[in-house]
């Protein structure tokens, strides 16, 4: 029950942050590499956001940015949350943008070495 409630808290939250949170369109990938490598999130996560032992995959096609943002700010699993003060609304913002710029890899079928 705990759990349900403390689901439904993070998506009311992120409902309010969709109307106030920086809008994805004005961040930026380059930025937002930077930011994911200075702030160890390549750590559990990969250097292309790709998932590890000890990470979730987060690229491609990452979840939206307001789930992502409450996520991130409130986060109650192995992840700490990363507050205001550790990390502005501008990275994350750039962060989303650099997991959202990364393209899904190729299928195995349309590589021929793997298909001989």
């Amino acid at each position: 029950m705990e759990t349900t409630l403390r689901y439904l808290l993070l998506l009311a939250a992120a409902v309010l942050i969709s109307f106030t949170s920086r809008p994805a369109a004005a961040a930026d990938a380059v930025k937002g590499k930077i930011a994911f490598e200075k702030n160890g999130c390549w750590q559990c996560h990969g250097y292309e956001g790709q998932g590890g032992a000890a990470g979730k995959t987060l690229a491609p096609k990452p979840m939206a940015y307001e789930a992502f943002n409450v996520f991130v700010r409130n986060s109650n699993t192995q992840m700490p949350p990363y507050p205001k003060q550790i990390l502005s609304d501008a990275d994350l913002a750039d962060i989303h943008a650099y997991l959202s710029s990364i393209p899904a890899p190729k299928d195995y079928k349309t590589i021929p070495l793997l298909n001989q």
